[in-house]
């Protein structure tokens, strides 16, 4: 027996929430059981009411914690109420609810352990061109990022198997969607992305303030988290940097010393051995996280059977 729990995190949406609601599907081909689950994250209207007269499960959070938190709170509800599969969807109706079909169709026969909605970003009249520019652009570095085939990183219409929920933890709190990504890419996890289609904009995003904010915000969440799961390569990447300039360096004093005019280009040695010196030091500070790195997936490795055992009992 197949349980899909579809999660929508939610906070003060009492304007299109029940729209929501009413588009999402009552039936999928081999789902036994369809169960909706609103993370009311603090609003401050009607929201958790509504939800709760349409038939859905509530789960409160006071105060409001922001996005990332109502979906790590979401995934673990949704897996202590024996989820197999979990579809997050926003509140706002901005994805097309007929295609949660098509979310949980790779999951279902074994191609993926989350599946993520892609969405057609130039075909949405709502997106400025700026941002469906950096969309692509940010969406082209998290495939760099976290070896995944990823079409559309931001996009919050996505699927996990039940293995994939209880070995993802999200740390970020502002967004999950780049986090969850570089996790799963790290953790071995099979990604997959299906087209999905999109409804009109009921109101403006509330996570874009604008366009450069949440760049910034963005950037700083996939560096951290790329330093989190890739320490040896982000940081052996900048010592080799260093490195390849300190020896550039070492070359251009030693032309001018064979030339004999090494004296009056000392400084390129002083600068040389500056570049090699932090070279080394972050060479070290690579392999000190690689260490590091080990021990949390270890210290992963257990959680997630914790994990399992309590969702047995």
């Amino acid at each position: 027996m197949t349980k899909l729990i579809i999660q929508i995190p939610c906070f003060n949406e009492e304007s299109t929430l029940l729209t929501t609601l009413n588009a999402l599907p009552k039936k999928i081909q081999d789902i036994d059981e369809i169960e909706v689950l609103v993370i009311d994250d603090g609003s401050e209207d009607k929201s958790a009411k509504i939800a709760a007269d349409w038939g859905a499960s509530v789960l409160e959070i006071k105060p409001n914690r922001g996005l990332a938190n109502a979906f790590r709170s979401g995934i673990a509800e949704a897996l202590r109420l024996g989820a197999d599969i979990i579809v997050n969807t926003d509140a706002d109706n901005q994805y097309c609810a007929d295609d949660i079909e098509k979310l949980v169709k790779p999951i279902l026969v074994g191609k993926a352990d989350i599946v993520i909605g892609a969405r057609d970003i130039y075909s949405i009249k709502e997106f400025s061109p700026m941002k469906k520019l950096f969309q692509k652009i940010g969406s082209a570095a998290l495939r760099l990022l976290s070896s995944a085939p990823v079409e559309d990183a931001p996009s919050g219409f996505r699927a996990f198997s039940k293995q994939a929920a209880i070995r993802l933890n999200v740390f970020d709190n502002y967004t999950y969607t780049m986090e969850t990504l570089l996790q799963a890419g790290a953790k071995g996890l099979k990604i997959v992305s299906v087209p999905v289609r999109v409804n009109s904009m009921l109101r403006k995003s509330r996570l874009v303030k604008n366009i450069f904010d949440y760049i910034f915000k963005s950037m700083k969440t996939t560096i951290r988290m790329f330093i989190v799961y890739r320490p040896f390569r982000f940081f052996i990447s900048i010592a080799s940097i260093l490195g390849i300039v300190g020896l550039m360096l070492v070359t251009r004093f030693l032309y001018f010393y064979i030339q004999g005019n090494g004296n009056g280009h000392i400084q390129s040695l002083i600068f040389a051995a500056i570049f090699l010196i932090s070279a080394v030091q972050i060479g070290i500070i690579a392999i000190l996280g690689d260490l590091l790195s080990i021990n949390r997936k270890l210290i992963e490795d257990i959680q997630t059977r914790i994990k399992k055992i309590e969702l047995n009992k």
